[in-house]
């Protein structure tokens, strides 16, 4: 089953543009920005950043929702209602601190982990059952830092960690087109071996 849709979580509003709970929008304006004629435009009927697409052949709508992290099912359900599409053509991208940075894992269904816009978007779409592209971002713990987790993702990385997590980007980036497809199995090799 190919992805007809790829959504970014993050938070809206310049004060939250280079924290690390937005690194979902990160990776999606990265991909609009290598998409020739791609551009987001804010689209009030969804609430969203959203550009209609094509990549491989494919056509896919990429999304950032503006709800705000905990409300992102909003924009995504929404889209999803409007033009049926199913919950396993969906491919959210998002922050994970179980993951160090410059990691990134693709995986289908499973919990929300306590991220918030996985929740919403869980409760949106009725299931668990969407594709999940994770970008580490590291964990207070074990980076060492004397943070608390709300606080952590809300604060930019350092300086050697956002190189890391946009290393993380640009392999996901790499491996985009097989994921459209639906060739999971090869996407997930490259980019877990990567």
């Amino acid at each position: 089953m190919p992805i007809r849709l790829i959504v970014g979580l993050g938070n809206p509003g310049p004060e939250y543009e280079q924290t690390r709970h937005n690194a979902g929008f990160w990776l999606v304006d990265n991909l609009a920005n290598s998409l020739s004629g791609t551009r987001l435009q804010r689209d009030s009927r969804y609430n969203a950043m959203l550009a209609k697409t094509s990549i491989g052949g494919n056509e896919v709508w990429l999304l950032e929702p503006l709800t705000f992290m905990n409300r992102s099912g909003q924009s995504v359900g929404a889209l999803a209602r409007f033009f049926k599409i199913a919950a396993d053509e969906v491919l959210v991208v998002h922050d994970e601190l179980d993951l160090m940075p410059g990691i990134a894992r693709l995986k289908k269904g499973g919990s929300a982990g306590g991220h918030n816009g996985l929740k919403d978007i869980t409760a949106a779409l009725g299931t668990q059952d969407y594709w999940r592209l994770r970008l580490g971002i590291g964990h207070p713990r074990t980076l060492s830092l004397q943070q608390q987790v709300a606080d952590f993702v809300l604060h930019r990385p350092r300086r050697e960690d956002q190189e890391l997590i946009e290393q993380a980007i640009e392999k996901s980036l790499q491996v985009m087109p097989q994921i459209v497809e639906g060739k999971f199995e090869a996407a997930t090799m490259k980019l877990h071996t990567a």
